[in-house]
């Protein structure tokens, strides 16, 4: 997305806030693109087969982004933080409802010798409600440092605009998100 994109998102934005009924219709189409690939992103993790489509997801998304009072918008980042909690919040709860919904009903019955053959033809799915976990432990720990993790690895935020969100510096931010990396990577990594 060029700069002068940026800037209008944030002023479109900006005018929301103030009250311009027109704010919303002009926002959607200079950050529908990016939400769909932040959404095309979010799903590329999941399991295959998932019933949402990126599509679905940025939809979903921006019927709750519409029920956020416009006053709380600071900034086109800010905007995209929300946008990736919404996504992770849609599809966490998409998992437990599948989860809920399977337990059992058509699992595949395979004998131990083919377990591992296809066991190594399947991609590696990120667990989201794992990770889901992993982050509200976190949370609990490190607010901070979960909030970095939630704007650069869902929303893909650079280093600057996630400073600028949470308002701490460049370097502060980059610490974080590699002590913040290391602690995921710790959690979510299967026992010896």
């Amino acid at each position: 997305m060029s700069a002068p994109d940026r800037s209008n998102i944030t002023q479109i934005l900006t005018a929301w806030r103030q009250g311009d009924p027109s704010a919303l219709s002009n926002l959607t189409p200079l950050v529908y693109g990016e939400l769909h690939a932040l959404a095309a992103n979010y799903l590329a993790r999941e399991r295959p087969g998932h019933i949402l489509q990126p599509s679905a997801l940025v939809n979903e998304a921006f019927l709750r982004l519409m029920e956020w009072q416009p006053g709380e918008w600071q900034s086109r980042a800010h905007f995209f933080g929300v946008s990736a909690t919404l996504m992770r919040r849609i599809l966490v709860h998409s998992a437990r409802e599948a989860q809920t919904a399977k337990r059992g009903h058509g699992a595949l019955r395979v004998s131990l010798s083919e377990a591992d053959r296809i066991a190594a033809a399947q991609p590696v799915d990120t667990d989201v409600l794992a990770l889901d976990a992993a982050l509200d432990t976190l949370e609990r720990l490190n607010p901070r440092q979960a909030r970095i993790i939630e704007l650069r690895f869902f929303a893909g935020l650079s280093l600057e605009d996630t400073a600028l969100v949470i308002d701490a510096s460049v370097s502060t931010v980059r610490r974080d998100f590699r002590m913040a990396q290391a602690w995921l990577f710790q959690q979510l990594s299967p026992a010896p």
